[in-house]
């Protein structure tokens, strides 16, 4: 008897300084990061790189390009910069790390917290919309199909805008994934087409997995995503902000339309997260760049399949993965994301084989963002235009 509790307790002291020595591991790990992307983060404005500092110029006064920018190729900043305004009623100067609403930029974290959650065994990939939410009235909708958008869903946002417009809702206060997903069991709007049939991008996929997010883990997606993805990552100022939980959106930057004529107001559809919702900024967005390249959120196997297109394949080298659009050639892969949302326009894109992220946030929503081909060809990356493979025009992304 004597002899059990001596061994008892030395298995718990070996398993106590096991656990004090992993986590001791983890810190000094947490430690070294920081100091990597604090060289990474390192940035001289006198050694800017001069071709695409003409470029970036000429972009903003020939485009109008409003916002702020960075370039980086193999862990090293070669050009950021602001340009304009912040609020232009206010004439407020943007600044490198004004925070801007990164609108459909925010998909390859929602699905990056996604699978996550799915390496850790808390949700699998071909689980139902219903395990998660019982009322959900389409029973056949999967993980799978929501991160590649092939659930065949209606949009939230136009469903619920009409809604709200027929109704006279009060438009000031936002909604929650909650109040959505509760809208959709209520109204059970028609699909756009039978799941899993094609490829049909919508916001509807990214913030039910929002919602799925919060359901798994039991706290709002705004604290899963700081305490998860934000601070291992550093970044400093990233955060989630819905009209759910803000009365007013605590930044400064203000959406704006094409024009100047006026700034884009927040309204109950800024509530719902997921498939936008995060504000961060370009030296964030870098870092986010730098956490997954040393796979500290998910396992490169993880990344290789959300780096992998679930969908038809377009233009001959684009496609969709989980969270992020593909393009595919030879010896080449980027993977990126645009943004299009309530005053803001965004492009963001990791060349994985030539390590070159490019990260351009604005909060003017002109055309600025479309003819960025000389930029690539100054980093030395493929043109990610789809226009540019086949000489016809194409409609532009979200």
């Amino acid at each position: 008897m004597i002899r059990s509790s001596i061994f008892a307790k030395c298995l718990l002291c070996i398993i106590a300084f096991a656990s004090c020595s992993s986590k001791q591991k983890k810190e000094r790990r947490v430690q070294d990061y920081r100091k990597a992307d604090s060289l990474a983060l390192l940035y001289n404005p006198a050694e800017a790189d001069p071709d695409i500092d003409a470029f970036m110029k000429n972009l903003h006064r020939t485009r109008n390009f409003n916002g702020n920018v960075l370039v980086a190729k193999k862990g090293k900043i070669l050009y950021q910069n602001t340009f304009g305004w912040a609020d232009y009623l206010r004439r407020d100067s943007l600044k490198i790390n004004s925070q801007f609403e990164l609108a459909s930029v925010t998909k390859p974290m929602t699905a990056t917290a996604v699978l996550m959650l799915v390496e850790e065994g808390k949700i699998k990939l071909d689980q139902k919309v219903t395990d998660f939410y019982p009322d959900f009235p389409y029973p056949d909708v999967t993980v799978r199909m929501l991160l590649a958008h092939r659930s065949g869903l209606m949009n939230y946002v136009y469903f619920a805008d009409n809604i709200y417009k027929k109704e006279k809702r009060n438009e000031r206060v936002g909604m929650s994934n909650k109040d959505v997903m509760k809208l959709i069991a209520e109204r059970k709007p028609s699909r756009y087409i039978q799941p899993n049939r094609k490829f049909h991008y919508n916001n509807s996929n990214y913030m039910i997995l929002g919602a799925i997010i919060e359901a798994v883990s039991g706290k709002p997606f705004s604290q899963f995503m700081k305490e998860r993805v934000f601070t291992p990552c550093g970044m400093e100022n990233t955060a989630v902000y819905s009209k759910a939980e803000y009365e007013k959106i605590p930044v400064d930057v203000i959406g704006h339309d094409r024009t100047w004529r006026y700034s884009v107001v927040q309204n109950f559809l800024d509530g719902p997260v997921g498939d936008k919702g995060i504000y961060s900024t370009v030296r964030d967005l870098y870092k986010f760049d730098r956490c997954m390249r040393r796979n500290q959120l998910i396992s490169k196997q993880w990344q290789d399949s959300a780096y992998t297109g679930h969908n038809e394949v377009s233009k001959g080298h684009f496609n969709y993965g989980y969270g992020w659009r593909i393009f595919d050639a030879k010896n080449q892969k980027v993977v990126y994301h645009t943004g299009w949302w309530h005053g803001f326009r965004h492009i963001y894109l990791r060349d994985l084989e030539n390590d070159v992220t490019v990260v351009l946030l604005s909060n003017l929503t002109n055309g600025s963002l479309v003819k960025l081909d000389d930029l690539y060809k100054i980093v030395g990356m493929p043109v990610i235009r789809k226009s540019a493979y086949t000489g016809k025009a194409d409609p532009e992304d979200e």
